[in-house]
């Protein structure tokens, strides 16, 4: 679950970030100063939204490490370690991929990938995990999460994540001024009524934008959980990985990373939910045969 508190607050801090810079750089205001103009906004708002997705990505792997404390695995020191190196390899030789660095980090049940390219990849799994499954429960894991990295979700994520803070950004600022000239009264430029509505709304809206954001991570973790039974020949090892993991508490992953965990606390609102119920996750796998 790690993976998405970062990703997300990274994300939020960039746009944040920008649309000051932009702000006291003019753009802001040559944008509305005499009328809103939408062709101009539609290429600020692109280029706000995508800049913040894009950096969250770039530094997506050195977050979840620093978040995490993962320790990446340079030269196995023990069996397990020697065991897990070697999973990781013969998984992301079947997927077509290059060796991901693998990781270990101290905490309850979990495990990530991310990265930025689906050639220069993180894998890593707490001490948690793999003190409270088999070996083969483990593999399936590892299958899923490699599956995550060669279907390249983090990057279909940001793509995602670019489009809806586009939308996001443009929205507020059409609001902003709708506001600033109806209700305050602006008649030149923009006033302050412009510069709180735009902060409410992109806040207001970003919420609702992640309802979206959690749909698709929803639906990629059903491709990955396909992708782990493919790996393993068959679902029954992810199966029973997710069994084991219904029965146990997962492991608190930071917000930008938690929709790259291999499962997620049912959340009091679904929509908001990264990941399926696990329930659901099975029979999938199930009607898979």
């Amino acid at each position: 679950m790690k993976r998405i508190v970062l990703f997300l607050v990274t994300n939020v801090a960039v746009i944040l970030v920008l649309s000051i810079v932009l702000r006291v750089l003019g753009v802001d205001r040559f944008i509305a100063a005499e009328g809103l103009n939408v062709g101009m906004l539609v290429v600020f708002s692109a280029v706000v939204g995508f800049t913040g997705s894009f950096i969250s990505l770039l530094m997506s792997k050195s977050m979840a490490k620093w978040s995490t404390g993962a320790q990446v695995i340079d030269t196995p020191q023990s069996g397990e370690e020697q065991w897990l190196v070697g999973a990781v390899r013969r998984l992301s030789e079947k997927a077509g991929i290059a060796m991901p660095e693998v990781a270990v980090y101290e905490g309850a049940p979990n495990a990530f990938a991310t990265g930025a390219f689906r050639n220069s990849s993180l894998v890593a799994v707490s001490t948690g995990l793999l003190q409270s499954m088999t070996k083969e429960e483990v593999e399936a894991v590892l299958a899923h999460e490699v599956a995550h990295v060669a279907n390249g979700d983090m990057v279909t994520l940001t793509l995602i994540q670019g489009v809806v803070n586009t939308f996001v950004v443009f929205f507020a600022r059409v609001v902003g001024y709708v506001v600033d000239r109806a209700i305050f009264k602006t008649e030149r430029g923009t006033g302050p009524g412009y510069i709180i509505t735009v902060i409410v709304c992109q806040i207001v809206f970003g919420i609702l934008a992640s309802i979206v954001v959690a749909w698709f991570s929803r639906q990629r973790e059903f491709r990955a959980d396909a992708g782990a039974a493919a790996f393993m020949g068959t679902p029954r090892p992810m199966v029973a990985a997710l069994q084991r993991l219904g029965g146990i508490e997962p492991g608190e992953l930071p917000k930008a990373f938690q929709s790259s965990g291999i499962s997620d606390r049912p959340g009091f609102m679904a929509l908001f939910s990264t990941h399926p119920p696990i329930e659901a996750r099975i029979a999938a796998l199930e009607s898979r045969g």
